[in-house]
């Protein structure tokens, strides 16, 4: 498997994903879940025919874990739908999907099978895809509180409250294993659980981020539109420690988690 058939396996899901989004519009729950979880059955089998030609995960570069990134919105997506009912999720999620999609379409990137000794822990696979899965399920927290504080023109009712608040505390559960995973990573390959590194940093700050929301909606006199936009704040701190911290200057040269244009997380 190459990179070259990635279109064809990225376009027959993105279309079974928008069947299932148009499904859940017209409440047709069989073929939403039908239709979703093909797409995701499609998106799996290529990474996993990409893990086979590698001989590797493909976690390597920012490519491949957009991959996986593309992989759990809609993973998340059909939680929600299953969940909570909520109709439009689907839609968001699919359309998430698309665009890292389309980057990875039109800024294809060198995958080799080389993997260099700090990467070949057994740590490090599972680190960045439970991060992916942190990652997704944080990213729809952030959906929800876009809608509700910008575009919802009703009063949020508690239950989109509860649903924003779920997928954060799974999300936060995700990024804290991950977090776990990583230590053990940096043990094995550098010797030390935890130093500091920008990378390291920035991974606190995001959790740090989270945090704050989570015990702010559990203060008695909290306002709503506030936890939702720290919401959102929490997620471009998530955007830096993801990629963003590739192109601060207290990375170039510093951090032992970049690798110059395929850094992974």
């Amino acid at each position: 498997m190459t990179w070259d058939s990635f279109i064809y396996f990225a376009l027959a899901s993105v279309v079974m994903w928008a069947v299932g989004a148009w499904a859940a519009w017209k409440t047709k729950k069989a073929i939403a879940y039908g239709a979703t979880i093909t797409g995701l059955l499609v998106f799996f089998a290529y990474i996993i025919a990409m893990w086979v030609s590698l001989e590797r995960p493909p976690l390597r570069t920012m490519g491949e874990t957009r991959l996986w990134y593309s992989l759990f919105l809609p993973l998340a997506g059909i939680i929600v739908y299953s969940r909570w009912r909520y109709k439009w999720i689907l839609s968001f999620s699919t359309i998430m999907a698309v665009v890292f999609i389309a980057i990875n379409i039109f800024k294809p990137e060198i995958h080799s099978k080389t993997l260099m000794p700090a990467l070949q822990s057994p740590w490090f696979a599972p680190h960045v895809i439970v991060y992916m899965m942190a990652y997704a399920l944080l990213g729809a927290s952030t959906l929800m509180a876009i809608y509700l504080l910008f575009f919802k023109k009703k009063e949020p009712t508690e239950q989109e409250y509860e649903i924003t608040d779920n997928l954060v505390y799974a999300g936060l559960a995700f990024l804290t294993i991950g977090m776990l995973f990583g230590a053990l990573w940096a043990k094995e390959a550098w010797g030390h659980y935890w130093s500091w590194d920008p990378k390291e940093t920035w991974a606190a700050i995001t959790w740090l981020a989270y945090l704050v929301y989570v015990h702010y909606r559990l203060m008695p006199r909290h306002r709503k539109p506030i936890a939702l936009a720290t919401l959102i704040v929490a997620f471009v701190l998530l955007q830096v420690c993801w990629w963003g911290i590739n192109y601060l200057p207290s990375a170039q040269g510093s951090s032992v988690h970049t690798y110059g244009t395929e850094s992974t997380q």
